[in-house]
């Protein structure tokens, strides 16, 4: 061991065999209109997003989509009608390499009209046309919706 001045050097551990990687869980709503899917940019970002949210501790996804989206667009879901689109990840927009988002999508209906709240910016209504103004999730979920026809 080499000292400076008095103080022992810090050792540094380095594992090079495996990446290490950190999962954000995060619950979205889909909610499609004439080809086209509602989408939010929060206070602050330079992409759009599903909306929804991270879950809460003893959260189910129903609970979690539930009061993402009050919160974001001040709408309330009908839990009943919530279905399951499915689960998509990818590199987190804005994270270092290696933090992935693992994204559950779900459909629904709603009462109210979407309204940003909290902190979102702006709602806006996008097509396949805008997938490059998504996060890199979002794009594999924006493929998957047009290859099923569902956004055009």
């Amino acid at each position: 061991m080499r000292r400076i001045g008095a103080r022992p050097e810090a050792p540094v551990f380095v594992r090079e065999d495996r990446a290490v990687t950190t999962t954000i869980d995060k619950i979205a709503w889909i909610h499609l209109e004439n080809g086209r899917i509602l989408s939010t940019r929060s206070l602050g970002k330079d992409v759009y997003y599903l909306p929804g949210g991270k879950r809460e501790e003893g959260e189910s996804d129903l609970d979690t989509l539930v009061r993402e989206i009050e919160e974001e667009l001040a709408v309330a879901i009908v839990p009943a009608t919530a279905a399951h689109v499915g689960t998509f990840r990818a590199q987190a927009h804005g994270h270092t390499v290696g933090v992935t988002v693992q994204m559950t999508c779900y459909t629904a209906d709603h009462h109210g009209r979407p309204t940003p709240s909290s902190e979102i910016a702006e709602v806006v209504w996008l097509t396949y046309a805008d997938r490059d103004r998504v996060s890199p999730v979002d794009q594999i979920i924006f493929d998957h919706l047009h290859q099923s026809g569902r956004l055009h």
